[in-house]
C-alpha cells in the first residue's frame, strides 16, 4: 500500500502567548480526525517535530462560536489553558473575519468570553474561583487547572525544574500532578515562574498560573487590590478580578499579547 494513503495532511499555525507556544489546528467541519496521543506528542517535540508546549484544536460548537480542545505536549488532553485560550481566540478571529472582536467559546471547564481590544492582544474571562486552600507555606487552587503557589524571596536563582518536579510528583498530587508556581512580590507587581504538568518542565509563562498567583497574592497581602501586573520569563501579563468573599473571586480577566509565528503543513500517520 502507498505510504501516503496511510497519512493525513494537517495545516497548522504556530502561536505563542508570552512565550507559551502552541500548534493551532482548525478542526471544524466534517471529516477531521483528532490525532492520537503519540502523534500529538511527536508534533510537539522540539527536536523531531514542530515544537510546542501544547496543541490546540478548535472545533464546531452547538451553542458557542467554537470549542477549544487542548492537549499537553505529552499528548494527553489537558485541563484549561489560559494562554492557549487567548491564542485560540485570536486564531479563530483571523480564520473568521466576520467574527468581530468578541468571542464566546467552550472549553474543558465551561464557557469563556474574550475580546480583542487591539490587534494581537486578548482579554480572556476565566470562571469564578473558590475552594482556595491556604497552607502555612503555599496556596492550592483551581483556575481552570490545578495550581500550587509558593511565595519566595528570590525567583531567578531557583531550580524550577527540580523543585517543581518534586512538588508535582509528590503525594497527594501524583499521578495526576499539579502545576507549580514560584512567586515573588515586587512593589505592585508579581514575578512568576511555573513548572507545568503535562509539559513536565518550566514554561516561559502560564496563563492559569499567573491568575492563581495573583489571587493568592491578594489573599496573602490582605489588600483590596483588584489587579496585578505579572512579569514572566516570556513577557508581561495582567490579571484583574473582583472579590466576592474572603476566598471567592469573580470577573477574572487575563490580559496580554498573542503572536502568530508561522504556518505550515505536516503529514501524520
Amino acid at each position: 500500500m502507498n505510504k501516503s494513503a496511510l497519512c493525513m495532511k494537517i495545516i497548522f499555525e504556530k502561536y505563542h502567548g508570552t512565550g507559551n507556544d502552541f500548534i493551532m489546528i482548525d478542526g471544524r467541519g466534517p471529516g477531521f480526525r483528532i490525532p492520537d496521543r503519540n502523534v500529538i506528542a511527536r508534533l510537539c517535540q522540539r527536536h523531531f517535530g514542530i515544537g510546542a508546549d501544547g496543541l490546540i484544536i478548535i472545533q464546531d460548537s452547538d451553542q458557542q462560536d467554537f470549542r477549544m480542545r487542548y492537549f499537553n505536549s505529552d499528548g494527553r488532553e489537558g485541563t484549561f489553558c489560559g494562554n492557549g485560550g487567548r491564542c485560540a481566540v485570536d486564531f479563530y478571529s483571523k480564520q473568521n473575519k466576520e467574527a468581530g472582536q468578541s468571542t464566546v467559546f467552550e472549553a474543558s471547564d465551561g464557557i469563556h468570553k474574550a475580546v480583542i481590544p487591539v490587534p494581537d492582544f486578548v482579554q480572556l474571562e476565566l470562571n469564578d474561583v473558590d475552594g482556595i486552600q491556604v497552607f502555612e507555606d503555599h496556596f492550592e487552587l483551581d483556575t481552570g487547572s490545578p495550581h500550587y503557589v509558593k511565595f519566595v524571596n528570590q525567583v531567578d536563582e531557583l531550580d524550577v525544574q527540580k523543585m517543581g518536579a518534586e512538588i508535582r510528583y509528590s503525594e497527594p498530587f501524583n499521578p495526576e500532578g499539579i502545576n507549580v508556581n514560584f512567586v515573588k512580590i515586587t512593589r505592585n507587581e508579581l514575578y512568576v515562574r511555573t513548572y507545568e504538568r503535562g509539559v513536565e518542565r518550566e514554561t516561559l509563562s502560564c496563563g492559569t498560573g499567573v491568575v492563581a498567583s495573583a489571587i493568592s497574592a491578594s489573599i496573602k497581602s490582605g489588600t483590596d487590590k483588584k489587579s496585578f501586573l505579572i512579569n514572566t520569563r516570556g513577557g508581561p501579563l495582567e490579571v484583574s478580578f473582583e472579590r466576592s468573599g474572603e476566598k471567592r473571586f469573580k470577573n477574572i480577566i487575563l490580559s496580554g499579547p498573542v503572536a502568530f509565528v508561522f504556518f505550515g503543513e505536516a503529514e501524520i500517520d
